[in-house]
């Protein structure tokens, strides 16, 4: 095993996941270089929305992925004061809960689905009647029968997120090169050995591959395709915000920033690498934050744009040593930001150690072989 002051690591990929990786990297001694096809966090770290959602988006059947939702939430709080230490940028990481709303009975039951596998999972929250989330949250809709409060969800903003990490990577001594064109893996021997560039070759001992929905392009085997997000975000006065929470409706969230701005989104389409705004997608997203706080009407729309979320086959990421000296951290599909801090730590342990946490054994490239099935 190479000692980590001499060991270099090339990673491919310059969003939340590639320099939060980088920057783990480099504290612990290696030498790092992160090549990015565009600018530093301008991909769907850039687009998202900031979510910490482990607790809303619980879904049945994906207790690997619960389990690993929650254990990067525990880890936000450090990770935010440390990135703030190092960079100087606040995030504004917010656990403030999170309110999940229904307006029609149907709406109901699904979230009386909800409370039962929160349950099951131990996810803290606690059911509100219609009064009780005007309470909370007085813009919501009269319609709103019911809503669920998960307690220890919140938010970070994800565009302060990622200059915050480009600023920590570089300060801890990282090489970052953007605009850069990434050609192919170099492999010699049977191993990968780098990677190739529109300017040169980049060799390294290890190599990451963090390029999220473009992934499969250096690696046709990877199993993750583009997902297409709209989202539009409105104006608000910021010392008397629409919203104070994170608010969940069944076709749309709503995401109050502390800056004035709130998110609406998002559309989930396949449409491959199409980064057209649509009228029925603005639409679709404007009506379900208008049910749910008719208030908007009058909000100025500030801001439109699409992302392309990673996907793969069950939503889920894939992490972990593919080839020899290759390692993959991508398919994070609408749960990147959340799970940032810990594929950081995971994948900075297996680079630096070769020894994989047994929270990776979920999300092997193998599960998609048919052996696995």
């Amino acid at each position: 095993m190479v000692q980590n002051q001499s060991l270099s690591v090339v990673i491919a990929g310059a969003g939340a996941i590639g320099l939060a990786i980088g920057w783990r990297l480099v504290q612990r001694g290696a030498q790092v270089t992160i090549v990015e096809r565009g600018a530093s966090g301008h991909g769907a770290s850039w687009a998202a929305a900031g979510m910490l959602a482990a607790g809303v988006e619980t879904e049945p059947g994906e207790d690997a992925l619960f389990h690993l939702n929650r254990r990067a939430q525990r880890d936000w709080p450090d990770f935010a004061r440390a990135l703030h230490q190092a960079s100087g940028i606040d995030s504004h990481l917010r656990l403030d809960g999170t309110l999940s709303i229904a307006l029609t009975r149907d709406e109901v039951e699904r979230l009386r689905a909800a409370k039962v596998l929160h349950d099951r999972f131990g996810v803290a929250s606690d059911w509100l009647s219609g009064d009780g989330a005007r309470e909370l949250e007085p813009a919501l809709s009269p319609r709103v029968a019911a809503a669920l409060r998960v307690a220890d969800d919140g938010q970070v903003d994800n565009r302060l997120l990622v200059q915050a990490l480009r600023a920590a990577f570089l300060a801890a001594g990282g090489t970052l090169e953007e605009e850069t064109e990434i050609h192919a893996l170099l492999r010699e021997g049977g191993r990968v050995v780098g990677l190739e560039t529109a300017r040169g070759s980049r060799r390294a001992d290890r190599t990451v591959l963090a390029t999220g929905a473009w992934s499969a392009a250096l690696l046709p085997s990877l199993p993750i395709r583009p997902i297409k997000g709209q989202m539009l975000a409105l104006g608000m006065d910021p010392a008397r915000p629409l919203l104070r929470h994170v608010v969940w409706t069944q076709k749309a969230y709503l995401v109050p920033r502390d800056d004035g701005r709130l998110l609406v989104g998002a559309t989930v389409e396949e449409a491959g690498f199409d980064d057209r705004m649509t009228a029925g997608g603005v639409m679709g997203l404007l009506e379900s934050a208008w049910r749910a706080l008719p208030t908007i009407e009058e909000a100025p729309i500030v801001e439109q744009w699409v992302g392309h979320r990673p996907g793969s086959r069950d939503d889920a990421p894939i992490l972990g040593e593919v080839e020899p000296g290759l390692v993959v951290a991508a398919g994070h599909h609408r749960n990147g930001i959340l799970l940032t801090p810990v594929t950081a730590e995971l994948i900075a342990e297996l680079v630096l150690t070769g020894r994989a946490d047994p929270l990776l054994a979920g999300f092997s490239l193998a599960r998609f072989s048919p052996k696995a099935a």
